[in-house]
Formats: structure tokens, sequence, C-alpha cells
């Protein structure tokens, strides 16, 4: 597979990275295009693939192209490139809210155009994605999209009117989870922990947390129950979060960020 960047970001190098490093793709066989010189320097450096100023040269060499620019920025590069002459191409798109029907008509309806939603925690190798093919996509397509997504996480395909939804859980959610940390490290810290042992107890529970979902497949009121004794101290801690209103503040924090998405989508 050749594989193309148009914008190197943090993002797409970091997806660009994990393909090369479980083998989805060879360095030499990925090209990189960005406005400036850093950015282009800074991605070949982190993932060993080549770069060049040069759109048309990306878009002609490669067979799959990584669409990671600014959302703004994306329907001026589409154009410039002249995707839409190009429809033997695979574009795999990470530009929040540009639909899957803007990018078809940009690229005058004959091209094979996924559109992704990844999250931040892709740069270290534990992101949560979801993707929806486009209307000319091919069976193939998916295993394509899925290899690169696979490669930096885990991934999941949605209708694209879920995409929004995608946004306000995963997308957002690592902001939500960083202020948990933070805040139980506080309580820590108040308790009388240093701040650094706090810290790494705190994310270190939330990242164990998370795997016993994940790995045992239980849901999260049976595992919370496996740690909630009668007159315990987890129930106290429990009863404490729920006079804070915790289930309905996510809840709320999740409707928030979808209902802002949509905003976007329609601007």
């Amino acid at each position: 597979m050749k594989l193309g960047v148009i914008g190197c970001g943090k993002m797409a190098t970091a997806l660009v990275k994990g393909a090369v490093s479980q083998g989805v793709v060879k360095a030499a066989d990925v090209i990189g295009v960005a406005r400036t010189e850093a950015s282009r320097v800074r991605f070949s450096e982190q993932t060993g693939a080549r770069n060049t100023a040069s759109i048309s040269d990306v878009v002609k060499e490669a067979e799959v192209l990584i669409l990671a620019t600014k959302p703004l920025d994306l329907p001026g590069i589409i154009r410039s490139a002249d995707l839409e002459n190009f429809p033997d191409k695979l574009y795999v798109s990470i530009a929040a809210g540009v639909t899957l029907e803007t990018m078809e008509r940009l690229t005058g309806g004959a091209c094979r155009i996924v559109r992704t939603m990844p999250n931040t925690p892709s740069l270290v190798g534990k992101g949560a994605a979801a993707f929806s093919l486009g209307s000319k996509c091919l069976e193939s397509d998916r295993d394509v999209v899925q290899s690169i997504l696979g490669a930096v996480g885990m991934s999941v395909e949605v209708p694209e009117r879920l995409i929004d939804a995608v946004t306000g859980l995963s997308g957002s959610g690592p902001a939500y989870i960083y202020l948990v940390i933070e805040a139980m490290a506080d309580g820590g810290v108040q308790a009388g922990l240093p701040r650094a042992d706090a810290l790494k107890l705190a994310a270190q529970t939330v990242a164990g947390a998370a795997a016993m979902v994940l790995e045992t497949g239980l849901h999260p009121a049976v595992l919370k129950d496996m740690v909630t004794s009668p007159g315990g101290t987890t129930i106290a801690g429990l009863a404490a979060l729920e006079e804070g209103a915790i289930r309905s503040s996510f809840i709320a924090a999740v409707g928030a960020a979808v209902a802002r998405a949509r905003e976007l989508g329609k601007s």
C-alpha cells in the first residue's frame, strides 16, 4: 500500500507511526505534505516517512490518502489538489464535522471516501476511533481503514449519523477523564499524598479499571459491585459521587459535546 498524508499534524503522524510500527505499511511507502517545513521535518523524523512540499506529488503517488487538514481548510485543499480527477484513490478524512456528502460533492461524486473520528490517545497507541464508509467505497476499503486505525488502538464502524455521537463520547471523552484523574489526585493530596504519587495512582487506577471492562467483558456495574462491600469505604465514596450527580453530569457532558459537533457540522 502506498500511503499519502495531507496535513502532517499530531494525529496524522500518530496514525502513520502506528501503521509503520505494526507493519501495515512500510515507511518508504509513505509520503506526507504539510504547509510548513517544520511540520514536514517533524513528520519524517517521527515516522521515517518521506515528505514533500507538493500536494500533487502526494496525490499522484499514493493509493490511500489521509486527509488531515483543519476542517475549514479541507474544501480548498480538495479543489486545489484536483482530487476529483483521481477517483481511483481511497480518501480517509479525519477532519471533524466535514460530512461524506460534502466531500463526495467536492470530489465530483465518484471518489471513495471514508470519514473517521479518532481521539488523542491514538498518540500513545490507545486510541478509540469510529469510521463511516462513503457511498462509493468497496468492501476492501473497510479492511484498509480498520488496519490503519487499529494500529493505534481500536475502531468501530458506525452509520455516519452517529459520528457526532462518537465525537461527544470518545472524541471529547479523554478531556472528561483527565478531569476525573485530576480531581481524584486532588482528593489524594487532600488526604496527605504527595502530588506526584497521587497523580500516578489516579491515572493507573483509571487505566486499570478501563482494562478490566475491556478484558473481562463484564458490565461496569458488575465490576463496581465486586469492589463494593457492605458498609465499606467504596460505598461511602460512591454515595458521595451520587450526591454530586456524577452520572447525570457525564451524560450531560456527552450530550453537550454531541450538540456542539452537530452545530459545527451544519456550519
